[in-house]
């Protein structure tokens, strides 16, 4: 039985009350905001201690964080909030799916106040992960990060193993044969007890190897109206599907069910993990072995998928100029500083970035600048207002065929069929 993930599209849409940011009465002269984020506890943690520091530096404006432990429930919340007439100030969002609001008109642009801001300019934040969050000419949010897809390792298994720790240049087949050593039976009963690689079964996993492939995702990333799966986009998705039918290095869908691959590394069960930046303040709490992060594994050339969430202020707000407040802080540099140095971003502040708050070495990941190095080699999936739902299907399609040992070519036609409608929909 595979497992499907909710989507925020199908899920129930149930009322929720959420209080909108609005001027206080006179007497009090404090404008309160509210600014929804989700995450993992670490992660929400972060977010707290900017809200602290946001409010210690002055005392006109009351930001009041709504989090949520899963994304879905966020979207869920949020469209439901709109949709209301009672949306929060601000949320924090990646940029897969920040689109359908800005189609629906729902966000306030930000070039304005970009432009007027004292804070900072659009310079100083790394271009990559500025252009996704352009919707039709106007910047529409403004990024908090800029992370990549890397591959967490743990050293301490390699070097028992006798095995080169994963570095720049790496390739596939480099990754497969470690993930096989990597992959151990210590009670002989025939079913691994540690896997070489975990990895999600999913869309915007897989999409880097086809690029790294030189193959294509969809027919025109500006403008997409289908999955365009050419040869090369089909022998790297074969080598992905390949990775637990054939190779059988990653867990099996009953075994990932019971417990999931971010554990999996933390309780050292795990050889090596493919995710973005967000893992990295639960890492820190490891203490039994060393781990460390590298890039992708080449195909035919360096390439990873950007991972970029960013803040948004909603067009219904009643306090628009408090929330542009909040985000000058929080993505100015002291703001940055807080949540690098928490491990959860890789800073869209070209001058944190550079700085220790994110390099420090005395705290991991030794080799920080592994996500730096990548921002030149980050490509996006395509930004439409009908993507997360393009994301959903093609992801239950892909986790089905990856657990049950399905073919490229098979699982490209579904996929082309199954979201023909989502992306004639779609608007860009």
């Amino acid at each position: 039985m595979t497992r499907r993930r909710r989507s925020p599209i199908a899920l129930v849409l149930v009322l929720l009350s959420v209080a909108a940011g609005c001027d206080a009465g006179p007497e009090d002269e404090v404008t309160r905001i509210t600014v929804m984020v989700s995450g993992d506890p670490e992660e929400i943690d972060a977010y707290r201690a900017v809200v602290t520091a946001f409010e210690r530096s002055q005392n006109v404006v009351d930001a009041q964080l709504l989090p949520f432990a899963d994304r879905d429930d966020l979207i869920v919340r949020l469209s439901t909030s709109i949709a209301g007439g009672q949306p929060p100030d601000l949320f924090l969002m990646n940029y897969r799916y920040y689109a359908q609001f800005a189609a629906r008109d729902a966000l306030e642009p930000v070039d304005s106040y970009l432009r007027m801001s004292d804070a900072f300019s659009a310079e100083d934040f790394f271009e990559t992960s500025m252009t996704p969050f352009r919707w039709q000419g106007e910047q529409m949010c403004l990024p908090q990060n800029v992370s990549s897809l890397v591959v967490y390792y743990n050293a301490d298994r390699f070097v028992q193993a006798g095995l080169p720790l994963p570095a720049e240049g790496w390739t596939w087949d480099d990754m497969v044969r470690s993930a096989r050593a990597l992959t151990i039976d210590d009670d002989g009963d025939a079913t691994p007890d540690v896997y070489g690689l975990g990895v999600d079964p999913e869309i915007i996993r897989l999409a880097p190897f086809i690029w790294s492939n030189g193959g294509a995702l969809v027919d025109d990333q500006a403008a997409p109206t289908r999955f365009a799966f050419d040869a090369p986009a089909l022998s790297a998705m074969q080598r992905f599907l390949d990775l637990r039918s054939v190779d059988r290095v990653t867990p099996s869908d009953e075994e990932a069910e019971a417990e999931d691959a971010e554990s999996r590394f933390l309780n050292g069960r795990l050889g090596m993990l493919m995710e973005s930046r967000r893992v990295v303040p639960a890492f820190r709490t490891i203490s039994s072995f060393q781990w460390d992060v590298a890039p992708l594994p080449i195909l035919s050339e360096q390439v990873s998928v950007l991972h970029a969430d960013a803040y948004c202020i909603t067009a219904g707000s009643d306090a628009k100029e408090a929330s542009w407040r909040f985000i000058e802080f929080a993505l100015g540099p002291e703001g940055q500083r807080i949540t690098a140095e928490a491990g959860r971003t890789v800073p869209s502040l070209r001058s944190i970035a550079d700085s220790d708050a994110f390099l420090e070495p005395a705290s991991p990941p030794l080799h920080s600048e592994v996500f730096l190095d990548q921002i030149p080699r980050l490509l996006a999936v395509p930004v439409v207002s009908t993507w997360a739902e393009i994301e959903d299907v093609a992801n239950g399609i892909i986790e089905e065929a990856y657990y049950g040992g399905g073919r490229a070519l098979e699982v490209a036609v579904e996929l082309t069929i199954q979201t023909e409608n989502l992306f004639a929909r779609a608007e860009r």
